[in-house]
């Protein structure tokens, strides 16, 4: 239980590290909580410092939840699928940033990779379905938050019928799921008014 929770805390910790602030102020001098939705996430990045910021930020909000799970792995598998899921609240809700932080896509999308890395070694189903599907979404919609939702929801379902057996696992993705849906509660909102964003770059 110890090992558990020292774990939990390292990993909310990763995960509060708030890149798309670091990244804006360092080498743009921009506060994106400033532009934008306000957002630490990568979708906000791009909209306010351009697509190679957000490719920057997609990636090391991924890492940070690899990195979680990797000392999680280490030091006490048990804990592997906590470690993950605590990584995606302390990017949402960062103790450096005020606990203002992302929604989480990215970081989640860490955690398939994680889990792929050090529990179940589905590299196809776990980690290059989710970003096949995310993709798909986003050429038909032009919609980020509908395709991340729609590629995390049906990666979650498929994990918990068909890849795993183990109920840490079942539940934290379940959890996890719930948690990506919560964040974009106004995301739904202007979706089902017809007013939400939609990519220009997608042809």
């Amino acid at each position: 239980m110890v090992k558990t929770l020292l774990i939990i805390l390292i990993s909310y910790l990763f995960g509060s590290i708030p890149w798309a602030l670091i990244i804006g102020k360092v080498f743009y001098h921009k506060d994106i909580r400033k532009y934008g939705s306000g957002n630490l996430g990568a979708s906000n990045a791009g909209r306010v410092l351009g697509k190679p910021a957000a490719v920057i930020v997609t990636v090391l909000d991924a890492i940070k939840a690899v990195i979680s799970m990797a000392i999680a792995s280490l030091v006490y598998k048990e804990a592997i699928p906590f470690a993950g899921v605590a990584c995606c609240v302390g990017h949402c809700f960062p103790i450096f940033a005020n606990f203002k932080g992302g929604k989480a896509v990215a970081t989640t999308y860490g955690y398939f990779l994680g889990l792929a890395l050090f529990v179940n070694h589905s590299w196809l189903w776990q980690f290059f379905l989710p970003i096949i599907v995310f993709f798909a979404m986003l050429y038909a919609t032009k919609i980020v938050s509908i395709s991340s939702m729609t590629a995390i929801g049906i990666e979650v379902l498929l994990s918990v019928l068909v890849i795993h057996n183990d109920w840490k696992v079942t539940i934290c993705l379940l959890l996890l799921w719930a948690f990506i849906v919560y964040r974009h509660k106004d995301n739904i909102k202007r979706i089902q008014a017809g007013t939400e964003n939609k990519i220009k770059w997608m042809g």
